[in-house]
């Protein structure tokens, strides 16, 4: 299940509102950060395949990534090597989701250079601290 901006939404907000990318596979997380993103006004995409995760950075340009690690076709990890050698895409903040909880399974997302990292199940306050602190680092 894509989620993307419908044509309302886009007539609504101004391209000055943050987007938010979420490359997640599974529907009811996307929901969840759909929520989040929806309650803190700012603009949101969800894509559950994580082969385009780069094509839709690159065409959107997010003010945040939020890239699952264990994804059924790609490891978060690598498209986050991805990401970041990419000139249109190393400036925007990529935050790790991911269900690998260990010390040492979070040692190494960090390891690999995310700007953050967050548990799941989601806890909500998690999602929109990081969202918020990110965003409004950038601005």
């Amino acid at each position: 299940m894509k989620m993307e901006l419908d044509d309302n939404d886009k007539q609504q907000r101004t391209s000055q509102t943050p987007l938010i990318l979420a490359i997640e596979d599974n529907e009811d997380n996307l929901l969840i950060v759909n929520y989040i993103v929806d309650s803190l006004n700012y603009r949101f995409i969800g894509e559950p395949d994580g082969n385009k995760t780069l094509l839709i950075a690159r065409e959107f340009q997010p003010n945040l990534i939020l890239l699952d690690i264990m994804l059924p076709e790609a490891n978060g990890i690598d498209l986050f090597h991805v990401l970041r050698q990419d000139s249109s895409t190393k400036h925007i903040p990529i935050i790790a989701v991911t269900a690998l909880a260990s010390a040492e399974e979070k040692h190494k997302i960090l390891e690999a250079g995310f700007d953050a990292y967050v548990s799941k199940p989601y806890m909500l306050e998690d999602i929109e601290e990081v969202i918020c602190r990110y965003l409004n680092y950038k601005s």
